[in-house]
């Protein structure tokens, strides 16, 4: 998932609508399988950020046109294999090429001193709306001050397009900071529900 979050160590608050946690905490989980907290949040105008200052690291950002199918998944596993990403590794290539080249969804690649160090996706496929699919350093560059730089730069490219709204979504397997991450970077929590999912590790 793009997105790192820890819903344990990170209270939501300001959620709107019914939650769905019929899977509470208490439960007893099948075998093979994991309780995942999802965490939906949402913006709905562009945040007045504070200018950024030149960092002292080489810092590219690029769009990787029609990405191959073996760099993506070279960047989907670098950055999502601690986070337990797993959906895109279960896709067939075909199936997976025609997300990624698809005309409205972008990907973008960060580099320092010209290597890569994370990546983000935009996809516009549903109309007024865009999601931020993916996002997420790769274990050497976290800790770093990159994750903040590269996710106000992604979110003013989405905000390009002047979309309705920008949603985001991450777990309870990403990055225990995420979510405080998504929230101090604009996002509010509109959204949480508990589902049961196959243990990816065990396929």
């Amino acid at each position: 998932m793009p997105s790192d979050s820890d819903s344990s160590s990170n209270p939501v608050t300001l959620l709107r609508g019914k939650q769905n946690f019929e899977l509470a905490e208490h439960e007893d989980i099948p075998p093979g399988q994991l309780r995942m907290v999802i965490t939906y949040l949402e913006m709905f105008k562009l945040p007045k950020f504070p200018h950024q200052s030149k960092r002292a690291e080489n810092i590219s950002i690029i769009r990787t046109q029609k990405p191959t199918v073996r760099f993506y998944r070279f960047l989907y596993q670098s950055v999502g294999e601690e986070w337990l990403w797993y959906e895109r590794n279960q896709m067939a290539d075909a199936q997976l090429e025609s997300i990624i080249q698809h005309k409205k969804v972008q990907v973008f690649v960060l580099y320092v001193n010209g290597t890569p160090a994370g990546f983000s996706e935009l996809d516009s496929r549903q109309k007024d709306e865009i999601e931020l699919a993916y996002f997420g350093l790769m274990p050497e560059f976290i800790g770093r001050g990159l994750g903040s730089y590269f996710l106000q730069w992604t979110i003013e490219k989405a905000w390009v397009k002047e979309p309705k709204r920008l949603w985001v979504h991450s777990c309870n397997f990403d990055s225990p900071h995420a979510i405080a991450i998504y929230q101090k970077a604009g996002f509010t929590p509109y959204k949480r529900e508990a589902i049961l999912i196959d243990d990816p590790r065990l396929h």
